[in-house]
């Protein structure tokens, strides 16, 4: 295909921004209405130009761009935001994997942002997302601002809080039984005789832990009990800070006989510090003392944890199908209507 110009070869725009439907012109040597036809089905378009222009479109590497397409013609973006807050934990794996999937099937796709607990980057990602005209959005909110989340900052577009929550923010939002689910975990351990259990978790004013750490200190009332203080440690955002409270807890002078740990972070960090205290026992020549552990949210290779271990477990994807459904119904009735709270149920599942 000749090049016009000078003969040095097409200048398709490379090295000052993406190719444009004028480079393809140039170097398809058509006019640009022609590459416009073709981009927007060919129509009226010989077969011999269509393939100038295909072939063209290949060479120079140009992408179309749809959601600015879309806008133009007064369509909808077809995006869905979706903020996690830890790539690297495999629960936030079968959340997207459930969104997407509803996602998918209603023919829209979606933009993934993670904010590392950091809530200046949750909103610079919420702008950025704003800015690309998303339909909706479902967020795991990382910190403490529910104002972020209301219509007007939102700029009216519809949001869903998965997995954490605020009090009265005006959000759908879509949690699991956190309190329930550790009520029976830690009763059931209480109702084993352990006296002195011990709270791996997330700082109380994410929604989760506080929940969370709520169903812990019910089933001490129940079984008239209070918490240990000096059991009880919050704030391990990943593996390696859970490992480093639960060692902090083995070297008690009297340390915990069970352990609740709050999320599946918690309870990988605890397996390790508990192995690890095992094997220094031994090479003393001292017995190990028995540790039970239960842990809220499962983990793959749970099931051969050396450590005795009952998990409450759920099922991540169906979280994220439930969340893009209701994001889904809030888009398509368009209503101011009331927010909705939806819990998803737990079970329990012993490995010991």
């Amino acid at each position: 295909m000749a090049a016009a110009g000078n003969g040095s070869g097409p200048t398709t725009g490379r090295g000052r921004g993406a190719p444009t439907v004028k480079d393809i012109a140039r170097v398809a040597e058509v006019s640009p209405m022609t590459v416009s036809r073709v981009l927007s089905g060919g129509k009226n378009v010989r077969p011999e130009l269509q393939d100038r222009v295909e072939r063209a479109i290949a060479e120079v590497g140009y992408h179309r761009n749809e959601n600015a397409r879309r806008l133009r013609q007064g369509r909808r973006s077809g995006l869905v935001g979706v903020l996690i807050t830890n790539v690297g934990n495999p629960y936030y794996a079968g959340m997207l994997q459930g969104v997407e999937e509803v996602v998918g099937e209603a023919g829209r796709r979606i933009i993934i942002g993670v904010t590392n607990e950091d809530e200046d980057l949750e909103q610079q990602l919420l702008a950025d997302f704003l800015g690309r005209q998303v339909e909706g959005l479902i967020v795991v909110p990382a910190g403490r601002e529910p104002a972020r989340f209301a219509p007007d900052a939102l700029a009216g577009v519809p949001v869903v809080l998965a997995s954490r929550t605020f009090p009265d923010v005006s959000a759908d939002a879509i949690l699991l039984d956190d309190i329930h689910g550790a009520f029976v975990a830690t009763d059931r351990m209480l109702a084993e005789g352990h006296t002195r259990v011990g709270f791996l978790g997330n700082q109380v004013s994410v929604s989760t832990g506080r929940r969370r750490f709520e169903g812990f200190r019910q089933a001490h009332e129940r079984h008239g009990l209070e918490p240990v203080d000096e059991l009880v440690r919050l704030g391990q955002q990943d593996v390696s800070s859970a490992e480093q409270a639960m060692d902090q807890l083995l070297g008690l002078e009297a340390p915990p006989t069970a352990v609740f740990a709050a999320n599946n972070r918690n309870s990988i960090g605890a397996i390790r510090a508990i192995t690890k205290s095992r094997a220094q026992a031994r090479d003393r020549g001292e017995q190990p003392a028995p540790i039970r552990l239960f842990g809220f949210d499962s983990f793959e290779f749970a099931d051969m944890s050396p450590v005795p271990l009952s998990v409450v477990a759920h099922d991540a994807a169906e979280l994220g199908r439930v969340a893009a459904r209701m994001l889904f119904d809030r888009l398509d009735r368009g209503d101011g209507s009331a927010p909705r709270l939806v819990e998803l149920p737990v079970e329990f599942v012993d490995f010991a």
